[in-house]
């Protein structure tokens, strides 16, 4: 029993580390995002429109764009965006990272 237990938790620090996030979750969270971001546009509004954020090349700050980059921007903010490091959960932050992939 004991091993059923730890295969569980070891699945899900797993699934955690890879970022398994749930997109429609991320939708959600997106909520807070959509006064200054669209997801359904490149275009810029008060900040950038993130529709195709993870097939471009460079976020704006010029780093790459990689899970780890983006996931990092949005705890620390940046640019005129604040940090949501405490206002949004790990499981939020990986959902949200979920969502973004799909747009």
């Amino acid at each position: 029993m004991g091993g059923g237990v730890a295969g569980l938790g070891l699945a899900l620090w797993l699934a955690v580390a890879a970022g398994a996030g749930d997109a429609a979750q991320g939708k959600k969270v997106f909520e807070q995002c959509s006064p200054c971001h669209r997801a359904d546009s490149a275009e810029r509004g008060v900040g950038p429109g993130l529709k195709g954020l993870f097939k471009r090349a460079r976020l704006s700050n010029g780093k790459r764009v990689t899970e780890a980059n983006v996931r990092a921007w949005i705890e620390e903010g940046g640019n005129g965006m604040p940090a949501f490091k405490d206002v949004l959960s790990g499981a939020e932050k990986e959902d949200l990272l979920a969502y973004l992939k799909t747009l």
